[in-house]
C-alpha cells in the first residue's frame, strides 16, 4: 500500500497553481452551410471581418466577402473539392495577405504567390495585404521620367510617364500583349521591375510569353502571375491584386515597377460571376454595382511617390478587351475614366498591315511631352499633328481626280511617316534610334525612296549610324537633347547612307 503524505500534496498543488496559464483562447467558428461554385456559405463566424482568411477543416483557406445577418458568404482560394456540408470552419483573424521578396524575380506564380514554373519554393518572410489603400494626394509627386516603350508610335506620340496609368485597349488580336510584352523587354537595364498579370488566358499563350522573356533575358527582373482560363473565378478576381502587392513590394523600397494587367475585362467577368454566385443585386450588362470600385481600388495604387517616401514608382498598363471597337462599353469607359490616357489599337489598320495597329487619333497620353526627354520634343513636336491632316487628306484623296503638287506632297510624305511607324514585335528601339527615325522622315529624307523601301533603308541606316557615329548615341544618352553637334551627325550619316542605298538598289 503507498501512501502519500500531505506535504507532497501540497508541493504538487502549489507547483500547479504556479504554472498554471490563465490565458484562453477563442477561436470563432462556424459550420458549412452549402458549397459549390467556388462559394461557400457559413453559420456562425459572428466576428468575422470582411476580407478576413478563413479555414475549412480539409486545408483549404477562403476570404469572407458577404457579411450577411444569418450566414457569411465566402470565397474559396482553390477547388474546395473535399469541403463537405456541415463541417467545421474557423476564422484566422488575418485579412487576405501574400509572402513577398526579392527571390520573386524570375518567377512564376499564382493568385495565391504560390510558385508555378516547377522550380521549387520562394523563400519570403514579409506579407503584405493584397487589398491596401492607395498612397493619398500629399504621398504623390507629379509625373516627369519617361518610362521609354520602345515603340516609336508611343514614345514620340503618347509617351508614358513612370507612375502613369496608360490604358491599352482593343479587339482582340490585335496586339494588345505583344505592346506590353515588348514594354518589359525594353526595360533591360533601366533597373525597372516588371510584374506581368496575366488573367483568363490559354496556358499556351503565359507559357509563350514566359518563353519570349527567358530566350531575351528580361525575366531576371520580371514576376508573372498567371491564373490561366481552367482556374477558378475567385482566383482570376484575385490575380491583379496580388500582382499590385507585389510590385508595391518593389515601389515602397524606392524602386521603380511596372505593372500590366492582362485583361482587366477577363477579371471584371470574373468578378461579375463571383457576385451573382454571391447574389449580390447585378447592375449594368449584369455586372454588380461595385465593379467601378473594383478597378479603381487597384489602378490608383499606381503612383509617383513623394520625396519623402523615396520616390518610388509604379506605372499600370491594364489592358482591356473591347467587342467590335465598341469602347462605350460598360467596362471600356469605366478604365477610361479611372485611367490617364489610352492607347487604342484598332483592327482594321492591323489587317492592312500598320503594326503596331495603333490609331493615333484617338490615342492620347494626359501626361504628355511632360514624360518625354527635351531631345524627342523637338524631333518629334509636329508628327501627330502630320499625320492626322494626312489621314484626313488621304479620305478625300480617293474622291478626288486630280490633286495639286502640295497635296501630292504631303501624301507622299504622310505614307512614308506612317511606314516608319511599323515595327516587328520584340524589336524595340533606342531613343536614339527613335530620334533618328522620325527625323530622317519628318525632314522629307524619305520622299524619294519607294513606300517599300522606306524600312530596309531605315534599318540600315540605324546600324550606319551605330557603327560610324557612335558619338550620335552618346549625345542623346548624356545631354538628352538633339543638339547642332547630334543633328550634323544625323545629316552626315543620312547623306552617306543614301548614297550608298541608292547604288545597291542600282545595281
Amino acid at each position: 500500500m503507498v501512501t502519500i503524505r500531505a506535504d507532497e500534496i501540497s508541493d504538487i498543488i502549489r507547483e500547479r497553481i504556479e504554472q498554471y496559464n490563465r490565458e484562453v483562447n477563442i477561436v470563432n467558428t462556424g459550420t458549412v452551410l452549402q458549397v459549390g461554385d467556388g462559394i461557400a456559405r457559413i453559420h456562425g463566424l459572428d466576428e468575422v471581418m470582411a476580407g478576413e482568411l478563413v479555414e475549412f477543416e480539409e486545408g483549404t483557406i477562403g476570404i469572407a466577402l458577404n457579411l450577411e445577418s444569418n450566414n457569411v458568404g465566402v470565397v474559396l482560394m482553390g477547388d474546395g473539392l473535399l469541403i463537405q456540408e456541415r463541417s467545421f470552419v474557423k476564422a484566422t483573424g488575418r485579412i487576405a495577405q501574400i509572402p513577398v521578396s526579392e527571390a520573386y524575380l524570375g518567377r512564376v506564380v499564382n493568385a495565391l504567390a504560390k510558385p508555378i514554373d516547377g522550380r521549387g519554393e520562394i523563400s519570403a518572410f514579409e506579407f503584405r495585404l493584397i487589398e491596401s489603400a492607395a498612397p493619398g494626394i500629399i504621398s504623390r509627386r507629379s509625373i516627369y521620367e519617361p518610362l521609354q516603350i520602345g515603340l516609336i508610335a508611343i514614345d514620340s506620340m503618347i509617351p508614358i510617364g513612370r507612375g502613369q496609368r496608360e490604358l491599352i485597349i482593343g479587339d482582340r488580336q490585335t496586339g494588345k500583349t505583344a505592346v506590353a510584352t515588348d514594354t518589359i523587354l525594353n526595360q533591360q537595364g533601366q533597373n525597372v521591375i516588371c510584374v506581368y498579370v496575366a488573367i483568363e488566358q490559354k496556358t499556351s499563350s503565359v507559357a509563350q510569353v514566359v518563353t519570349t522573356l527567358q530566350e531575351r533575358g528580361a525575366m531576371e527582373y520580371t514576376i508573372v502571375v498567371a491564373e490561366t482560363a481552367d482556374s477558378p473565378a475567385t482566383l482570376q478576381y484575385l490575380a491583379p491584386y496580388t500582382g499590385a502587392a507585389l510590385a508595391e513590394y518593389f515601389m515602397y523600397r524606392e524602386r521603380h515597377t511596372l505593372i500590366i494587367y492582362d485583361d482587366l475585362s477577363k477579371q471584371a467577368q470574373a468578378y461579375c460571376q463571383m457576385s451573382l454566385l454571391l447574389r449580390r443585386p447585378p447592375g449594368r450588362e449584369a455586372y454588380p454595382g461595385d465593379v467601378f470600385y473594383l478597378h479603381s481600388c487597384l489602378l490608383e495604387r499606381a503612383a509617383k511617390l513623394s520625396s519623402s517616401l523615396g520616390e518610388g514608382r509604379m506605372t499600370a498598363l491594364p489592358i482591356v478587351e473591347t467587342q467590335s471597337g465598341d469602347v462605350s462599353a460598360y467596362i471600356p469607359t469605366n478604365v477610361i475614366s479611372i485611367t490617364d490616357g489610352q492607347i487604342f489599337l484598332s483592327t482594321d489598320l492591323f489587317n492592312f498591315g500598320i503594326r503596331p495597329a495603333i490609331n493615333v487619333g484617338i490615342s492620347v497620353s494626359r501626361v504628355g511631352s511632360a514624360a518625354q526627354i527635351k531631345a524627342m520634343k523637338q524631333v518629334a513636336g509636329k508628327l501627330k499633328l502630320e499625320l492626322a491632316q494626312f489621314t484626313e487628306l488621304e479620305a478625300f484623296a480617293q474622291f478626288a481626280s486630280d490633286l495639286d503638287k502640295a497635296t501630292q506632297n504631303q501624301l507622299t510624305r504622310g505614307q512614308r511617316l506612317r511606314e516608319l511607324l511599323k515595327q516587328s514585335q520584340s524589336a524595340p528601339l533606342t531613343v536614339a534610334e527613335q530620334i533618328m527615325t522620325i527625323y530622317t522622315g519628318a525632314n522629307g529624307y524619305l520622299d524619294s525612296l519607294e513606300v517599300g523601301q522606306v524600312r530596309k533603308f531605315l534599318v540600315e541606316l540605324r546600324i550606319y549610324l551605330k557603327t560610324n557615329k557612335p558619338q550620335f548615341q552618346e549625345i542623346i544618352s548624356s545631354a538628352k537633347k538633339f543638339t547642332e553637334e547630334a543633328e550634323a551627325l544625323l545629316k552626315e550619316a543620312i547623306q552617306e547612307q543614301m548614297d550608298r542605298f541608292i547604288l545597291q538598289e542600282q545595281a
